[in-house]
């Protein structure tokens, strides 16, 4: 895991925990606070909050909000579920939008690792809302050299 990424239980969410960078400079601000927890043998939950910030004109979440979360999600979620190294980037997404997102309401990704190279990692979820499926996705991140 790097090193800026604040990574500690969350004292407003008992059996959270935060994945977050410190300032204000980098994207992962867009999302908002972004939360983790393991979910099983090689599964986590990540957690966002959706704001009028992450609206459409439809007052519904963005879906370039939601794959900024899916994205985040393969990171936070893979380190959780068992991931060796989060020092990677995103090779591929595939993402099926299945519902919309209410604003005010938490989204929750599901994600799983599937398999785990030496350089390679892949996953797979879902993004659920009060309990509807609102996506599914896979991708696979690539490892980089330390």
């Amino acid at each position: 895991m790097h090193p800026d990424i604040r990574h500690a239980p969350d004292p407003d969410y008992p059996g959270w925990l935060t994945w977050d960078l410190p300032g204000e400079e980098r994207y992962n601000v867009t999302l908002g606070k972004l939360l983790v927890r393991p979910d099983g043998p090689g599964r986590a939950r990540c957690r966002m909050f959706p704001t009028i910030a992450h609206s459409n004109l439809g007052d519904v979440v963005h879906g370039g909000a939601i794959l900024t979360f899916i994205d985040m999600a393969f990171f936070a979620g893979g380190y959780v579920a068992g991931m060796s190294d989060t020092h990677a980037v995103t090779l591929d997404v595939a993402v099926q939008f299945i519902s919309p997102a209410e604003l005010g309401i938490p989204l929750d990704a599901s994600v799983e690792l599937l398999r785990e190279t030496g350089r390679l990692a892949f996953l797979r979820g879902l993004v659920e809302q009060d309990g509807r499926t609102v996506a599914s996705f896979s991708g696979t991140l690539r490892k980089l050299k330390s």
